[in-house]
């Protein structure tokens, strides 16, 4: 079963995924800097140019214009500036996200399958490309207006303090009692927040959930019953959203009325300093813009914060995502699996939340041979199929392909080397060729067209438009060609061992006497593991286990267990019904 492992801490995961980009990180850090020097050093220029003018003496209109001019080209290279730092900003964020996308697409693929039983494809999108999608926003924007905001109001307090010490302590006061308060509150809703995106991943979940089976939806009139839980799960959103929503109006008003407070002190400070004939008219200016160049700091950090917050709630997500650990992916590689191998189950239990599915399953398989595994539905059959393919990890005793320790092989390795067909077959909106081979390029079209034509699908092929360049989907082929191209799949691959689950259940008699010669060349000479209700298969097995409640209860040769009356295998064959066992 998936386990835990200790996850990154934030700052470290963050720290991996923004090391890549540190040339960038200082390139953004250096445009940051510019463009709030320019920021702060064009008001600058203003107050000379108002103490110019009101001074006893008037300046030379050639010191005005170019005071003028130096206001303008600080503006304009201020705006260059910041262009230039959001651009990279937006760069670093989505590099960054999208190779964390990548890690925590392979990390899910990497999991077992009682994982993805419980949590809907469309609940994974939104934790793999939600949550991304907000750390990006926040890499590209709230970080960066944060960073920017800190970096403005210290080089105001800066030069008001070189100004008017009196000045530049009274706004540094105001500052930083603001972003106290708002530092403080950055926890306010973050338990409302984590709901909400939990909420908004249960409705992805559910929506692809239900779209995947609309035509039963249709079918047995159970779109009332959608519409009834849709309603459910959407008020429940509404109200995690208008929550956190409250919270982040509230972070606003406080980011207003401190502004607000820093304007009208400064507007009173230097009033006050210049009826004392302390501080001129362009330096009373000079207090005055420099309070109100607080306001888009205050204001940016007020309205992010409740967008941080929702960062906050993606993170921890995604870091209990990735503290979910997955089957060990080591092992022996090279020299094993040249051949068919021989198949042995020690002891073998498994138990999918706290359910006990196999109890203590032992059983051989010799090089070379073909295991069919038969029982009524719910005996552990396809378990066991999905423990050799290491879908599952068994929760007690060994299994050993070609007398290796299956949880020490390299899976990738593994996988490549055995063939598994079940009665679910996944067909991608790709070409037949990308389809056939499983997006492998190394498999040449003319071994492709070879295998679908001995398959019977040549003239199927003949009629796509494009031949194996033709664009295909699920829809556009019947369940018996699904399935045909499903073991086009393996014979492509050339596998060691052979794992059938229910391989030919959807198939019409015509289609599944092709299969059934097919399946026959597929398994000379190699190791195979067939689960099948169909009588003209289980006979083609060299050995047969009957399996009830997770157990094996009896196991020989076909013929032999067929000829007993008293085996269970003799009872599942009188209970056939036109060829299929009960």
């Amino acid at each position: 079963m998936t386990a835990e492992r200790s996850a990154p801490s934030a700052p470290a995961l963050i720290a991996r995924y923004a090391r890549p980009e540190l040339a960038r990180l200082a390139l953004l850090a250096a445009a940051l800097a510019g463009a709030v020097a320019l920021s702060v050093a064009a008001p600058l220029a203003v107050r000379r140019f108002i103490d110019a003018v009101t001074g006893a003496v008037g300046a030379p209109l050639a010191r005005l214009w170019m005071l003028a001019g130096l206001f303008l080209a600080a503006t304009l290279a201020g705006q260059g500036a910041r262009v230039a730092a959001n651009w990279l900003a937006q760069r670093i964020a989505w590099a960054a996200t999208n190779r964390l996308r990548r890690d925590l697409v392979r990390h899910c693929l990497d999991l077992e399958l009682a994982f993805h039983h419980a949590h809907a494809p469309g609940e994974m999108i939104e934790r793999i490309d939600g949550d991304a999608g907000e750390l990006a926003g926040v890499f590209s924007q709230v970080l960066l207006q944060v960073a920017g905001a800190a970096l403005t109001i210290a080089a105001v307090v800066a030069v008001l303090s070189a100004e008017d010490w009196r000045a530049g302590a009274l706004i540094g006061t105001l500052a930083g009692a603001g972003f106290a308060v708002l530092i403080g509150t950055r926890n306010v809703a973050a338990d409302a927040v984590g709901l909400e995106r939990a909420s908004r991943a249960e409705l992805a979940g559910f929506l692809a959930e239900r779209i995947g089976g609309l035509d039963d939806i249709r079918a047995n009139a159970g779109a009332p019953h959608v519409m009834r839980r849709l309603g459910e799960i959407t008020g429940v959103l509404n109200a995690r959203v208008h929550g956190a929503a409250r919270v982040g109006r509230m972070v606003w008003a406080m980011s207003a009325a401190m502004f607000t407070a820093a304007s009208l002190a400064a507007l009173a400070l230097g009033v006050w300093l210049f009826e004392r004939r302390e501080a001129s008219l362009g330096a009373v200016y000079l207090f005055v813009q420099y309070a109100a160049m607080l306001r888009e700091p205050f204001y940016l950090v007020g309205a992010h914060l409740q967008e941080a917050q929702r960062a906050g709630a993606s993170l921890r997500r995604i870091r209990a995502l990735l503290a979910l650990r997955a089957p060990p992916a080591g092992g022996a590689r090279s020299g094993w699996l040249d051949g068919p191998p021989a198949v042995s189950f020690e002891r073998v239990s498994f138990a999918y939340a706290a359910a006990p599915v196999l109890d203590e399953v032992s059983l051989e398989l010799a090089p070379g041979e073909t295991l069919g595994v038969v029982g009524r539905t719910g005996a552990g059959k396809t378990t066991l199929t999905r423990l050799l393919a290491r879908l599952y990890e068994p929760t007690g005793g060994t299994i050993r392909v070609g007398g290796r320790d299956l949880a020490e092989t390299a899976l990738p390795w593994l996988r490549a080397r055995i063939g598994v067909v079940t009665q679910d077959v996944r067909i991608f909106a790709a070409s037949v060729r990308e389809n056939a081979s499983l997006f492998d390029p190394a498999i040449p079209d003319a071994r492709i067209a070879a295998v679908l034509a001995e398959l019977s699908l040549g003239d199927w092929l003949g009629r796509q438009p494009a031949g194996l360049a033709s664009e295909i989907a699920a829809a556009s082929l019947s369940a018996g060609e699904a399935q045909l191209l499903a073991f086009a799949r393996v014979f492509l691959k050339d596998p060691a061992l052979v794992i059938l689950d229910e391989a030919t259940s959807r198939l019409d008699p015509a289609t599944d006497r092709l299969v059934e010669q097919a399946t026959a060349r597929l398994l000379r000479g190699r190791t195979a593991v067939i689960v099948a209700h169909k009588l003209a298969t289980v006979r083609r097995a060299d050995r047969i286990v009957v399996m009830e409640a997770g157990r094996i209860v009896e196991a020989g040769r076909p013929a032999a267990l067929e000829a007993d009356p008293g085996s269970r295998f003799a009872r599942l064959l009188a209970a056939a019904h036109d060829g299929v066992l009960a």
